[in-house]
C-alpha cells in the first residue's frame, strides 16, 4: 500500500467516525420481542458481512495473482471442470474442459486379457501437455478453462462428431477443435490462436506426452519385448527405439511426420498435419509390473499464422488399417527383416484377410494357410526330393571315392566334382529348393507373434492363440525353457524329429549332419516354448504336410528309373570336357591345397 492509499483510507475512517458521533440518530425504544429479534439479527449480521468481504478480498487477490502470472491469459484460468465425450463405433474418447485435453480413450471392440475395458490412454497413467511461450514465460494450455460446443457434420462422405473448445480473454482466443469420424481410429485436431500475437513470443507449440503404458496382455515379458517408440521422418525413413534395451532415447533434429507409442497389439500416436520440426523421445522399462514401459515424447509443432493441424491415432496394430493412416505408419507392425518382410506384406497378410471372410475359426485358417503355401511350393518340394533321391542312388560311387581318396580331402573333392559332372547330379539340387522355401518359414516367425487377429482367439486346448498354450505349470523354472509346458511346441518337436528321421532315410545321411538334424528340433523346443501357440501349431501342421508330401512323392518316384537316367547321362558325358565353372573350382582347390602345404 502506497502513501496516497494510506492517507485516503485514514481520511475515510475519520469521516465515518465523525458521522457516527454527531449525525447518527438514536434508535427509538422497541418492544421486547422485536428487540430480541433485532439483537439476534444484528448478532448474526456482522458475521455474514465479514464472510462476504472475505470472499471479495480472496477473489481480488486471486485476480491480482492471475493477472501477474498469466497476463492476457488471466481470464482463461477461471472456470469449472467438466467431462465431455466423443464416440463412434470404434472408441469412446473423454475430454476435460480444463485444458480441452483428452483424458481417456477406450476401444470398444477389445478387452484386456482379464476382460476389463481396454484403455489405450488414461489420465491416471498418461499426460498430454501443450505448452506455449508467452511474455509471462511458458504456459500450459492445461491451466486454462475452455467452453465446449458439440456438433455433427460430414467429412469426406463420413459422418463426424465435432467438439470445439474455446478459451476467451477479451479479444484473445484459443480454440481446440476435435473431429471423430465413424469407422475410424483417427481423431483429427485443429489448433488456433487469435489476438495473441503480442503475447506469444514463439510461433511454436511444445507438445509434452508422457505415458506409463498399461498392461493389456497376460504375458508381460512378451509385451515388453514388442513395445517401443516408433517415429517417421519427413524425409521418408522410419526409425525406432530398442525393443530389448531397458532404457533408450533419441534426439531428432530434423522434421518428422509422426511419433507412436507402439505396444504389441495396440498403438497410440501423434501425427502432424504438416510436420513436427524436431523432437526428443525416450523409453524406460520399469522394475515393477504396474506398467509395460514408460514413454516420453517432446515434440515441437510449428504454427502457421497461429494455426496448426494434427491427428491422434488410437487403435489396433492391424497392418491393413495402419497402412491407410499415413505414410510409413504400417511400420508399427514388425513384419520381419527385409528378406522375409515381403512374404508377410504381400502374401500372408492378404491371404489371411481373404480367409477371414469365409472362416471364423483361426485354427482352421492356419491349417488352410499351410495347405495353400505347401501347394504353391510343391514344385520346389518335388525338385528337392528328386535331388535327394539322386544323391541316394549314387551313394555307392561316393563311398567308393571315400575309400580310395579318404586320406586326401582335396583329391576327394576333385573326384567328387568330376563324378557329379559325369552323372549329371548336383549336390545342391536337393538343398536349393528347400532354401527358396525358407523365407516363408521365417516370415511366420514374425507374423504370428504380431498378429492381432489371433488375440484372444481359442483353438482346441489353447485359450489364446497369441500366447503360449500351457498345459502344465511347473513349480520351478527351467533355464531357457520357462516354468510351463506348451503342448503345440512339443507336438512340433516330435513331428520335426520324425520328419528328420524320414529325411535321413531318403538321403542316406551319415555323420555329424545326421545328428544335427535331431538336435535342432530340441533347440527350437526351448526357443518356442514361450512363443504364441499359433506359431508352434503352424510349424507342426507344416511338418505333417511336408511329411505327407514326401511320402506321396515316394510312391510315384522309382529309384530304379532314376538310376537308369543317371546311367544314360553318364554315357553321354564320357568324353565331355569340364565346364569353365568346374575347371575354376578345381583350380581353386589346388591353390588352397598348395597354400596349405607351404604353411
Amino acid at each position: 500500500m502506497d502513501r496516497n492509499q494510506a492517507t485516503g483510507l485514514i481520511l475515510f475512517a475519520a469521516v465515518l467516525l465523525v458521522y457516527s458521533l454527531f449525525f447518527a440518530s438514536t434508535p427509538e425504544p422497541q418492544p421486547a420481542e422485536q428487540t430480541e429479534a433485532a439483537q439476534k439479527v444484528f448478532s448474526e449480521e456482522p458475521e455474514e458481512k465479514t464472510s462476504s468481504l472475505e470472499i471479495i478480498e480472496q477473489d481480488s487477490i486471486q485476480d491480482i495473482i492471475a493477472q501477474r502470472q498469466f497476463g492476457a491469459f488471466a481470464a482463461m484460468t477461471k472456470g469449472i471442470e467438466e467431462n465431455l465425450i466423443l464416440e463412434n463405433d470404434k472408441m469412446i474418447i473423454t475430454f476435460s474442459t480444463k485444458g480441452a485435453e483428452i483424458t481417456k480413450v477406450e476401444l470398444k471392440d477389445y478387452k484386456t486379457w482379464d476382460q476389463r475395458p481396454l484403455l489405450i490412454l488414461d489420465e491416471k497413467s498418461s499426460e498430454l501437455n501443450y505448452v506455449i511461450q508467452t511474455d509471462k514465460g511458458p504456459l500450459s494450455l492445461n491451466q486454462f478453462y475452455f467452453s465446449p460446443t458439440l456438433s455433427t457434420t460430414e467429412i469426406d462422405g463420413d459422418k463426424a462428431s465435432v467438439l470445439t473448445f474455446t478459451a476467451q480473454s477479451g479479444n484473445s482466443r484459443i480454440s481446440r477443435t476435435y473431429s471423430l469420424r465413424e469407422g475410424k481410429y483417427i481423431l483429427d485436431k485443429y489448433l488456433e490462436f487469435s489476438g495473441l500475437s503480442g503475447n506469444m513470443t514463439d510461433s511454436n507449440v511444445q507438445i509434452l506426452w508422457e505415458d506409463r503404458l498399461l498392461r493389456q496382455e497376460e504375458d508381460i515379458e512378451e509385451s515388453r519385448r514388442k513395445t517401443n517408440v516408433n517415429f517417421y521422418l519427413v524425409s521418408g525413413s522410419h526409425d525406432d527405439l530398442s525393443l530389448t534395451s531397458t532404457s533408450d532415447n533419441a534426439e531428432i533434429k530434423e522434421p518428422l511426420k509422426w511419433v507412436s507409442f507402439s505396444q504389441r497389439f495396440f498403438t497410440a500416436a501423434l501425427i502432424a498435419g504438416n510436420n513436427f520440426s524436431s523432437g526428443v523421445v525416450q523409453q524406460d522399462t520399469p522394475t515393477d509390473t504396474l506398467s509395460i514401459k514408460n514413454m516420453k515424447a517432446n515434440l515441437v509443432l510449428p504454427l502457421d499464422n497461429g494455426k496448426a493441424e494434427l491427428s491422434y491415432f488410437f487403435g489396433p496394430n492391424n497392418y491393413n488399417i495402419l497402412k491407410r493412416v499415413t505414410e510409413g505408419f504400417e511400420n508399427n507392425v514388425d513384419m520381419g527383416y527385409f528378406f522375409v518382410s515381403w512374404v508377410n506384406k504381400y502374401i500372408i497378410v492378404n491371404l489371411f484377410q481373404f480367409l477371414e471372410k469365409y472362416f471364423t475359426n483361426y485354427g482352421v485358417i492356419i491349417i488352410l494357410i499351410v495347405l495353400i503355401i505347401k501347394l504353391a511350393l510343391f514344385p520346389l518340394t518335388y525338385k528337392s526330393y528328386i535331388g535327394m533321391a539322386k544323391m541316394r542312388v549314387i551313394k555307392p560311387e561316393i563311398d567308393e571315392l571315400k575309400e580310395k581318396y579318404g586320406e586326401d580331402p582335396t583329391k576327394m573333392q576333385q573326384e567328387q566334382m568330376k563324378l557329379f559332372g559325369q552323372l549329371g547330379v548336383s549336390p545342391i539340387s536337393g538343398c536349393l529348393p528347400m532354401l527358396l522355401q525358407m523365407p516363408f518359414l521365417f516370415a511366420m516367425f514374425f507374423f504370428f507373434p504380431n498378429s492381432i487377429e489371433l488375440r484372444q482367439e481359442s483353438f482346441l486346448w489353447a485359450h489364446d492363440l497369441s500366447t503360449y498354450d500351457a498345459i502344465v505349470r511347473l513349480p520351478f523354472t527351467i533355464p531357457f525353457y520357462g516354468s510351463h509346458v506348451s503342448l503345440f511346441t512339443l507336438l512340433m518337436t516330435v513331428s520335426q524329429i520324425a520328419y528328420t528321421h524320414f529325411n535321413n532315410q531318403l538321403t542316406a545321411q551319415t555323420g555329424p549332419m545326421k545328428n544335427l538334424g535331431y538336435i535342432m528340433p530340441v533347440v527350437f523346443m526351448f526357443v518356442l516354448n514361450s512363443f504364441p501357440a499359433a506359431l508352434s501349431f503352424y510349424y507342426f501342421v507344416s511338418n505333417m504336410v511336408t511329411f505327407g508330401q514326401q511320402a506321396l512323392i515316394k510312391l510315384f518316384v522309382d529309384d530304379t528309373k532314376i538310376r537308369e537316367k543317371i546311367e544314360e547321362h553318364k554315357k553321354k558325358n564320357v568324353n565331355k570336357k569340364k565346364s569353365k565353372f568346374q575347371q575354376k573350382l578345381e583350380d581353386a582347390m589346388k591353390a588352397a591345397e598348395a597354400s596349405k602345404k607351404n604353411k
